[in-house]
């Protein structure tokens, strides 16, 4: 049986400022309705398999469960790690999770960050490697190349092992572009896609060949983890003990068993903004459009708008991303130095990379709308039966104004219903909490005032939503 092994960690920098570390990109909606996470998972609609492992990073949990939850997605289990060790580890979980009682499927190990607009190529190229993998193959999928790129490590195919199967001779890094124009000339370099299809006992077995520590501890931490609801709780104590290394590292350049199956799917890692420029819908000018946009003499360029009007004139190749709380102009040859963007404002003790001005909570969300020196004002919205957790403040008071639906309130030791219209204020020092009871969105507003509004100046009274 096949199971295919979601991995949907990574900060996606390259594409600041839509991807944060707090919400990257693989959580975002950059092609299609759906966000690429779902679409991951929707891709496979065509494929006979088990519901999916997911794996992600411990901050992530409660996107990736919402997420999935939206979609009505099953799942068999998110693997959430405590911080990230590079793809073989990552994969070490899913495979020992996947053979604990006793059974031995096909781990399918896709990307959640992956554009593929064929899907029938994919699926097809899924079922050609099926048999090889069955037989211990370790099956990667080689994107066959479309022009000479510097940005990905390339395969080498070798002989010939079935219909539309070969051998890898060599796992090559990323090259310059002579010798990526040569790889393209020749015939036999793909693209390293990191998609691979193989026993779960296949892995564990190589990796404990040729990276037994890294299995040692995955084996360790998966033994001691913490079952809640979907969620896996890996120890950051054992987990943190374990080498970082990607799979192509730890198993696939030391195999014997190594094989690629070529892939034709218009596939995309949109690893930077030109990339999805690539793989986006554009108009006869070649520009590619989101949101409220207006363009005068303008060519071949990336424009997104988020939350304000964007009117361009007399532009080419350019990349313009507009956000409630940043703008990112760039020219679409240097995008991928925006990542460069990303680590100044890291040093200068910014946050704009780490969150969007708009926080995703398990219960919700919150949108600051304005501030200053003593003030903080934030749109808030509940989601229905959902409740925030019971806490307190020492250095704020807040007043909370319903605007849509019914909020039940906790203020100190009273509790009450407050509907549209209706407020309250909470003193500093009283446990307080909000909780929707109705049908639809509770939207307030929330004013914080004080000496000191930063979010860490919280105490929680009740660990309330245990499981995001």
């Amino acid at each position: 049986m096949l199971l295919p092994v979601i991995m949907a960690g990574g900060s996606g920098s390259r594409l600041w400022p839509l991807s944060r570390t707090l919400y990257p990109k693989q959580f975002l909606s950059l092609t299609k309705d759906a966000t690429m996470l779902q679409e991951t998972v929707n891709r496979l609609g065509g494929l006979t398999h088990q519901p999916s492992i997911f794996i992600c990073n411990e901050e992530h949990r409660f996107i990736v469960a919402e997420q999935l939850r939206k979609a009505n997605i099953k799942n068999d289990g998110i693997i959430l790690e405590p911080m990230g060790k590079n793809t073989a580890p990552a994969i070490a979980l899913a495979a020992l999770k996947a053979v604990e009682n006793g059974d031995d499927p096909l781990l399918l190990v896709l990307a959640a960050d992956h554009v593929i607009k064929d899907t029938d190529a994919f699926i097809q190229s899924i079922e050609r490697a099926k048999k090889s993998a069955e037989d211990g193959k370790l099956v990667t999928f080689g994107i066959v190349p479309t022009h000479p790129e510097t940005g990905y490590g390339y395969i080498r195919g070798g002989q010939s092992i079935d219909d539309g199967i070969y051998q890898v001779d060599a796992f090559v890094e990323k090259p310059a572009l002579d010798i990526a124009k040569t790889y393209c000339e020749c015939g036999d370099y793909y693209w390293n896609s990191g998609m691979f299809l193989f026993k779960a006992s296949k892995f564990i077995q190589e990796l404990e060949a040729h990276s037994p520590e890294i299995l040692k501890v995955c084996r360790t931490s998966l033994d001691n983890a913490e079952k809640d609801l979907d969620f896996f709780r890996i120890p950051s104590q054992i987990f943190s003990e374990c080498p970082s290394d990607s799979v192509d590292y730890a198993v696939m350049e030391k195999t014997n068993d190594a094989a690629v199956v070529p892939l034709n799917a218009n596939w995309s890692d949109v690893g930077s903004w030109s990339s999805l420029w690539d793989v986006s819908t554009k108009d006869n000018d070649g520009n590619a459009v989101q949101g409220d946009v207006l363009l005068e003499s303008t060519k071949n360029s990336y424009i997104y708008s988020q939350n304000k009007l964007v009117a361009t004139v007399g532009l080419d190749d350019l990349v313009i991303v507009e956000t409630k709380d940043a703008v990112l102009v760039a020219h679409k040859d240097k995008v991928q130095d925006v990542k460069s963007i990303v680590t100044q404002l890291n040093e200068l003790g910014r946050d704009e990379h780490l969150q969007h001005r708009e926080v995703y909570r398990p219960w919700g969300t919150h949108d600051e709308i304005a501030s200053g020196d003593r003030f903080h004002v934030k749109h808030v919205t509940v989601k229905p039966g959902e409740k925030t957790a019971t806490q307190m403040h020492y250095h704020r008071a807040e007043h909370w104004i319903v605007v849509k639906g019914t909020a039940r309130v906790r203020n100190g030791e009273k509790y009450f219903l407050l509907t549209e219209n209706e407020s309250t204020y909470i003193p500093i020092g009283e446990p307080h909490s909000i909780e929707n009871p109705g049908q639809i969105p509770l939207e307030l507003i929330e004013v914080r005032s004080g000496a000191y509004l930063s979010e860490d100046d919280v105490t929680r009274i009740e660990d309330y939503g245990v499981g995001y």
